[in-house]
């Protein structure tokens, strides 16, 4: 197998502002968590005990595995489009465009989620934005009410803000969190206090009821904490945006991991003070209860405060992941496989106008209530993401043994293996328990995901094939060799040419890619 490097960071995207550290903690930060909105239901299937465990577990045996992952093939291989080219250059073309495809599906339902999670806090304040309380208009059965309105609004914003780059989605994320994070501080205090000044102990309970087993209270809300773990790969398809990924990555997933658990377990531990019992009693925990919480702690004015950092962490969610996922079809069109147009970049940011726009169109549609439902085939989806990343890792420590690593998983194969074992262990979990959850529903949807993924690469790769050697036949009939050094030098990937697919000036759209299988 050949390597080709891809495109030099500092010069594929010239934007005005660039990641550095702090900003791309926050990043990592609301990609992955946005705090513990969201853990709630943890508990109440759980119980105390077994969730308060699983919060510390967790990252043992699923985030930390995946971010030594992400931290030595992001240093390793710091481009924009990350895992795409991760998985590109170690398993190849075809693999990469699954990656590729299939993540930016997965995004569709699990994106549009965001806004309207905005709007279910913002309707506990203003019940008048309540779905289904003001219908504009019906259109095929999908009804358009002021609460898609607000949802569009809310993707309408933070697709301008991602227009201007990473840099001031990051530097925008940096305020999100503190905004996030104070209520969690003031509510971790009072429920803190609750549990000295009471003698609560808070995981007087292991399990969530008398007569469930560990074993099933630990599976269950493995499955369930497990998502409030995952995401670290995102930020790596803006690493041509960052200031020194090489350096500042690893950092910033260190210490990601770090403010994520501390984010899950004081807040967590303090809420636990308002007992099993009663109407807001971790026995009938939910997504979305922690507002209702924070009030039976301190009273309305810790729930609006509560509700109104849900509101900041919805957002900054969105806005993030909006970020990772419009990078996929702009990758996939510098290579060749969707129209040029798809990343053509606008002249003051150099971001890939259409790529963002049209991600954010997409989530639009999917935030009607009637597409919600879908999202069952995200697990299967997100799995199949980090089994071939961890797949790319070891076929680059086989075949590329040189390759410079700024980061390398110490340990050698040992804990490689160790790696695979908990993400694969893991992942096939989640993807029983999904099954055991939704039945074949969430099977078939996958299935035809995949299968139209598998379907379309020998047309999109047939078409890029004509393209290029149509442009081939144009720069030979103009005296030009066609395979010549494009505009960008080797980024010490590897000694040969550089990846012309990331130029603008490729013939055509039609590319090159960084791998050849």
């Amino acid at each position: 197998m050949t390597a080709i490097p891809v495109a030099p960071p500092e010069t594929r995207w010239a934007t005005p502002k660039r990641v550095s550290l702090v900003p791309l903690v926050a990043l990592i930060f609301f990609s992955v968590s946005g705090g513990a909105y969201g853990i709630e239901p943890l508990f109440s299937t759980s119980g105390p005990g077994m969730g308060i465990l699983l919060i510390l577990v967790a990252p043992l045996i699923y985030s930390v595995p995946h971010a030594l992952v992400c931290a030595e093939l992001g240093t390793a291989i710091p481009v924009e489009g990350g895992y795409y080219h991760w998985v590109k250059r170690g398993l190849g073309r075809f693999w990469a465009f699954q990656q590729g495809v299939l993540q930016w599906v997965c995004s569709f339902v699990d994106m549009a989620l965001y806004p309207v999670m905005f709007t279910s806090y913002l309707s506990s304040l203003i019940g008048a934005v309540a779905p289904g309380q003001h219908v504009l208009f019906e259109v095929a059965g999908i009804q358009v009410d002021v609460n898609w309105l607000i949802c569009v609004g809310v993707i309408v914003l933070f697709t301008l803000l991602n227009l201007m780059g990473a840099g001031w989605v990051g530097d925008s994320s940096v305020a999100f969190a503190i905004i996030c994070l104070t209520p969690m501080l003031i509510l971790t205090a009072i429920g803190g206090y609750h549990l000295l000044s009471d003698g609560i102990n808070p995981v007087s309970s292991m399990t969530a009821e008398q007569g469930q087993s560990t074993w099933n209270a630990f599976g269950a809300g493995l499955f369930i904490v497990m998502w409030n773990y995952s995401g670290w790969d995102s930020v790596s398809t803006v690493a041509g945006e960052m200031e020194n990924p090489r350096k500042h990555l690893p950092k910033a997933l260190f210490w990601s991991v770090l403010l994520i658990v501390i984010g899950y377990l004081l807040p967590s531990l303090a809420s636990l003070a308002v007992g099993a019992d009663g109407e807001n009693g971790w026995k009938s925990w939910e997504d979305g209860a922690l507002p209702d919480i924070a009030g039976e702690l301190a009273g309305p004015w810790l729930q609006y405060v509560v509700t109104i950092g849900g509101l900041f962490a919805s957002v900054a969610m969105f806005s993030a992941l909006l970020a990772s996922y419009s990078r996929l079809p702009s990758s996939l069109s510098h290579d060749g496989y969707l129209p040029k147009w798809v990343s053509k970049e606008s002249k003051r940011y150099k971001m890939p106008i259409a790529s963002i726009v049209g991600s954010s169109v997409v989530y639009a549609l999917f935030c009607f209530s009637s597409f919600q439902s879908l999202v069952i085939y995200d697990v299967f989806l997100t799995n199949i993401g980090i089994l071939l990343e961890v797949a790319a890792l070891i076929a680059l420590r086989i075949r590329e043994p040189h390759l410079e690593r700024p980061y390398k998983i110490p340990g050698g194969w040992w804990s490689i293996g160790l790696i695979a074992a908990c993400l694969t262990g893991v992942s096939v979990w989640a993807a029983v328990e999904q099954y055991n959850e939704e039945g074949t529903k969430a099977v078939v949807y996958s299935l035809i995901v995949v299968g139209a993924s598998l379907l379309l690469y020998p047309l999109l790769a047939a078409r890029k094939a004509a393209r290029s050697s149509a442009a081939a036949d144009r720069a030979a009939a103009n005296g030009r060799d066609a395979g010549e050094p494009g505009p960008y030098e080797a980024y010490g990937l590897s000694g040969r040419q550089p990846d012309s697919a990331h130029s603008d000036r490729a013939a055509d759209g039609a590319g090159t890619d960084s791998v050849e299988a």
